[in-house]
């Protein structure tokens, strides 16, 4: 497992960080604990959650993930010292119209309920989910830097930013002398390439921002488990999302019969483990997201750690997958 600093920091992460969205959903509570048990012995110190997972399930209040990850800690006498945790702000937690956004009231609420579901002292990265515009950004960054100056968080980061949005909170804390959003969570991967490479990578390059992609595997579509004119299997994000679906055009599945291929010549590599491979090929990716449901996707995504593609298979993927064409 290679270890990478978080942008410009001095904090190490896993080439891989467990993305945690599945637990209390997908995945139930012994599921969860069996995922992040491997997770650790595999070397995995960077773990991913949000306050909001997931209340969009039926019958789920928010914060289930968050409570899987503290009861894991303290159930396995996990060593707090050894874990990067990463939480999110921003979802409507409630009805009440303040429990939601990036206002300073939320915050300030939003992170001690964090702390308790966690049951840590302090959260290392701290992140905005997404932007809210009906928030000053001085506002926002005002109430992180004080997070930071109380202890209760070290580091911070943004998720869903557009570029200018992006540049707009980094110019506020430079100007105002704030601490800063140190690495971004963008939606990439092979076959979703242009929402972060159009104006977002030049500004990750440019001003040392880590960039840790979520939906890595395109919601499964790059694990091969679709077939083109085959039928979706029931229950997978397949049938369920439009996004995976508009993913299966004749480009696309040229593009996984490619990496199929490729996979194949290069010693047996699978199409997840060539997709997360293309991402950890790239030096501008600190740590892709991946977010197995169970030990058996865990157990294939794993498998990528220290997989470097050649610059001539990087370059034949890049070019099957080009977006400006």
């Amino acid at each position: 497992m290679e270890y990478r600093k978080l942008g410009r920091t001095g904090l190490k992460v896993s080439e891989f960080c467990m993305g945690t969205m599945q637990f209390g959903w997908t995945a139930d509570e012994e599921t969860s604990f069996e995922v992040l048990n491997a997770a650790y012995e595999a070397g995995i110190n960077f773990i991913d959650t949000a306050d909001i997972y997931s209340r969009w399930v039926e019958g789920n209040p928010g914060g289930v993930s968050e409570e899987i990850v503290g009861k894991w800690i303290k159930k396995f006498d996990i060593p707090r010292e050894n874990l990067v945790i990463a939480t999110k702000v921003r979802g409507q937690m409630s009805d009440d119209p303040n429990d939601q956004g990036l206002s300073r009231q939320h915050i300030m609420k939003a992170v001690e309920d964090s702390l308790r579901r966690l049951q840590i002292d302090y959260i290392d990265l701290y992140q905005s989910h997404s932007y809210d515009p009906d928030v000053e950004i001085q506002e926002t960054m005002r109430a992180f830097d004080d997070l930071v100056h109380q202890g209760k968080v070290r580091y911070l980061g943004c998720s869903n930013y557009p570029a200018w949005r992006l540049m707009e909170a980094m110019w506020e804390s430079e100007r105002d002398e704030l601490y800063r959003y140190e690495c971004i969570q963008p939606h990439y991967n092979l076959v979703h390439r242009a929402e972060f490479e159009r104006e977002l990578a030049d500004v990750c390059s440019k001003y040392g921002v880590g960039v840790i992609p979520y939906s890595p595997l395109a919601g499964g579509f790059l694990t091969g488990k679709y077939k083109k004119g085959g039928d979706i299997p029931a229950g997978t994000r397949g049938e369920m999302s439009g996004r995976v679906q508009g993913h299966m055009i004749d480009k696309n599945w040229d593009l996984l019969e490619l990496v199929e291929n490729m996979g194949q010549e290069k010693g047996g590599y699978s199409v997840s483990q060539m997709s997360l491979g293309w991402l950890l090929s790239d030096p501008l990716i600190t740590s892709p997201i991946i977010g197995p449901k169970n030990i058996k996707q865990f157990k294939d995504n794993i498998g990528a750690v220290g997989l470097r593609l050649s610059e001539d298979e990087k370059a034949r993927l890049d070019e099957a997958s080009d977006w400006t064409k």
